[in-house]
């Protein structure tokens, strides 16, 4: 698996919207928007499987291709509010993941889904 290069990504992305003269219309608030919209497809495609069903959406199985097309969106979203708003990701992303490990520690949140304000 590749690894993802953010900022060449965010840079083709301000060139194509750039292109098609959509910056306009890339506010923030209308990518948090969209974003959202595109989660909310990902997870129309799983909305009446059961867990071992959804656990099943993997390489080869007929909803695979749909799962990739609308996480691509969600991501593509996510990637140009984050470049509207100056968001570095990979340290945003690192910064909460340290958060996450002080709030939840191994030894109290291993196997428990337990929000940890009830650990």
């Amino acid at each position: 698996m590749g690894e993802l290069d953010v900022t060449a990504l965010q840079r083709a992305l301000r060139r194509f919207a750039e292109a098609r003269d959509w910056e306009q219309f890339h506010a923030p608030k209308n990518l948090a928007a969209a974003l959202s919209v595109e989660a909310a497809e990902l997870l129309e495609i799983f909305q009446w499987l059961d867990e071992a069903q959804s656990r099943a959406v993997g390489p080869g199985h007929p909803l695979h291709e749909r799962v990739a097309e609308e996480i691509a969106d969600v991501q593509i979203y996510l990637l140009r509010l984050a470049d509207k708003v100056g968001v570095d990701l990979d340290a945003a992303v690192r910064c909460k993941l340290a958060r996450n490990e002080e709030k939840y520690p191994p030894e109290k949140a291993r196997g428990n889904a337990t929000k940890y304000d009830r650990l």
